[in-house]
């Protein structure tokens, strides 16, 4: 039996395409400081890049500190998403707690190592103070039908996540990547989405970022649809994130209406709805506003 067949769900195309062709291009709320502040409160701000160093990723987080004191009424971003090694950076430099400290894992962008390594940097990220670490689902396995052993890893590195989180006195959140544009098809997503979610996952992501599809609307369709069937037969609430290629206020509120529309409202909060962005906050801060704004 297939995941998916265990949930009873099965992508229907005509009805996602229906439903997309409604949403996708739409500018609808983008008069909407509201919706768009929501939106921005969503945000995982990321800098993943190889050039990264500590001062510059201090000086990224001390951006989020000043738009406090320049914008008062703009919720804070949910997290700044780093590198393991910085995590101690952003733990110091961000303004509270209330802004998460997220780290990619399993060595992102691939997974392609031994499993003990994934889970120990789960484990060093954690212990230097990761309040959300972002893995990679296990491709070669998945890929190659071997479905145990891509879930085993995953419930590995949650079970250690959890264990240092144990440790340390706090709950740490778990999201798995699932490089939905590798995946080759809606049936290949949906059942990566019930295999990371039945293996712990506490959101499900589309994508690192760094392959040649990223976060495409149809991706989130199907994961959202696959959210819902996951809540209604477990009652487990798991969250949904969109990343790569999420650079404008019209891509946002197209994920945001797809989360609407599928999940419902009480989905709509960055406990179970994020967006993994470097470029977005000034878009979104540039509708806001009205006027171009260059702040990030």
């Amino acid at each position: 039996m297939t995941y998916s067949q265990k949930y009873n769900y099965a992508p229907d195309i005509e009805a996602m395409k229906a439903a997309l062709g409604k949403i996708v291009g739409s500018e609808k709320d983008l008069d909407s400081p509201e919706i768009l502040k929501t939106c921005f409160s969503f945000m995982d701000l990321t800098t993943l890049r190889t050039q990264d160093t500590p001062e510059g990723v201090k000086k990224f987080v001390e951006k989020v500190v000043r738009l406090r004191r320049e914008y008062p009424s703009y919720p804070l971003p949910a997290s700044v998403c780093v590198y393991p090694n910085f995590a101690p950076v952003v733990k110091a430099a961000r303004p509270s707690e209330e802004l998460h400290v997220t780290t990619v894992a399993s060595c992102f962008p691939s997974a392609q190592s031994f499993l003990e390594v994934k889970v120990r940097e789960c484990e060093l990220a954690v212990e230097n103070g990761a309040d959300e670490v972002d893995i990679v689902l296990a491709l070669n396995s998945f890929l190659a039908g071997d479905m145990e052993a891509a879930a085993a890893e995953i419930r590995a590195m949650k079970a250690a996540i959890d264990a240092c989180g144990k440790k340390l006195g706090r709950r740490v959140v778990l999201k798995v990547i699932l490089e939905t544009g590798l995946l080759g098809s809606p049936e290949n997503i949906a059942e990566a989405s019930f295999l990371a979610m039945e293996a712990g996952a506490d959101f499900i992501k589309t994508s690192t970022g760094k392959v040649d599809v990223n976060a495409t609307p149809e991706a989130a369709y199907v994961m959202c649809e696959c959210i819902k069937a996951f809540y209604l037969k477990t009652g487990r609430k798991v969250g949904f994130k969109a990343a790569g290629g999420i650079s404008n206020a019209k891509d946002a509120l197209c994920y945001y209406h797809i989360g609407i529309e599928i999940l419902g409202p009480e989905w709509m909060n960055k406990e179970t709805f994020r967006f993994g962005v470097s470029r977005l906050g000034n878009s979104l801060m540039s509708a806001i506003e009205g006027k171009e704004v260059v702040f990030f």
